[in-house]
Parts: structure tokens; C-alpha cells; sequence
């Protein structure tokens, strides 16, 4: 008995750049803010809700339709982070919840900076690209952790800024590149060799 057999060609678009571009804008206005540009504000919790969370979101739930387990974790995990992170400014408040400690902010990014770490090992499958951006934000989740545990100087907050303004841009860098490589046919912004 012969069975037939049919194929569908994806032609969905790519959400990564979406996805990395919400990462990576709304982290580079955080870190401003880390740096000491700024204060935190509503143009902060903004991009945090819309920008860096429901972009995010949408970009991994577009992943899942592609099979693609990897970005599907990672869009929609820092896509809820963002949310988290918002809620963590913004419930206390409204009074429905007390603010966290130093060491409560410490013990809830240094879990994002171990899974971010995971992820990062994943990477070393992937393109130069993304291995920056996860092992940047690797060091920045570690940094952050460290410092509200040991209420760290202005000083190293300001540095941690940098560090994560550094990293917003590598983010925003690869999802761009993915846009006009895509657009042109061609390698407009490198990405770095993809491990097969």
C-alpha cells in the first residue's frame, strides 16, 4: 500500500527579531536607568509591559508554531520577566504586596542569571550573535544579584549599567542584522558561524 505523503513549506515570517528587539531596546532603557542617566519611570514600565513583555511573548508563542523549543523558552520566559519585573515595581505600590528586600531582588535575579546561563550553553549551537547576547546577560543578571546582596556602591551599579547597556545593544544588533540579512539575501551584518 503506498502511502502519500505531503509537505508544508513554512512561510511565516521570523519572529526572533521581534523578540530580541523588545529584549533589547526596553534593556538598554533599563540600564540607562542603571547607569544613572535617569530615574526609573513610567516610560520604563511601559516598555517593560509592552515592548519587552507582550513582544516577547507574541515572538514565542510564533516560535512554538515553528518548532522551534529554544526561542519558545526564551522569548516567552524574558518576556515574562519583564512582566514580573514590573509587577515586583508596581504592586507594592498599590498595597497589594510588600517590596521586596535586597535579598529577596538578589535571590530572584540570580535565578534568571542560572537559567540564562542554560540557555547560554544552548547558544554554543547557534551563531556568535546570539552567544554574546546570552553571555552578556548572563554576567548582567550575576552583577545585578551581587549587586543588591551586598548593597553594592553607586559606583558598581553605574558599571552594571554599562554592562547591560552593552548588552541591550548586542540584542538589538542581532535582531536588526536578521531583518536586513533577510531583506537583502545576503550577510549585511554578520552573524557569526552557526555550529552544526
Amino acid at each position: 500500500m503506498n502511502e502519500s505523503v505531503t509537505h508544508f513549506k513554512d512561510t511565516t515570517a521570523n519572529p526572533a527579531p521581534l523578540g530580541l528587539l523588545g529584549f533589547g531596546l526596553t534593556t538598554v532603557l533599563l540600564n540607562l536607568h542603571n547607569a544613572g542617566f535617569f530615574e526609573i519611570n513610567s516610560m520604563i514600565l511601559a516598555m517593560g509591559v509592552c515592548y519587552g513583555g507582550i513582544a516577547q511573548i507574541l515572538a514565542g508563542i510564533m516560535e512554538w508554531r515553528k518548532g522551534n523549543t529554544f526561542a519558545t523558552t526564551a522569548f516567552t520566559s524574558y518576556g515574562l520577566f519583564w512582566l514580573s519585573l514590573v509587577a515586583l515595581l508596581v504592586f507594592p505600590k498599590f498595597g497589594w504586596s510588600t517590596a521586596p528586600n535586597e535579598t529577596a531582588m538578589a535571590s530572584y535575579l540570580a535565578m534568571w542569571g542560572v537559567f540564562t546561563l542554560v540557555m547560554f550553553i544552548g547558544t554554543l549551537r547557534l551563531n556568535r550573535a546570539l552567544q554574546v547576547v546570552f553571555a552578556t546577560l548572563t554576567i548582567l543578571f550575576f552583577l545585578l544579584a551581587i549587586g543588591d546582596y551586598t548593597k553594592a556602591s553607586a559606583g558598581f551599579k553605574y558599571f552594571t549599567g554599562y554592562e547591560g547597556i552593552f548588552c541591550g545593544f548586542s540584542a538589538i544588533y542581532t535582531g536588526l542584522a536578521q531583518v536586513l540579512n533577510e531583506l537583502y539575501g545576503r550577510n549585511v551584518l554578520p552573524l557569526g558561524p552557526v555550529k552544526t
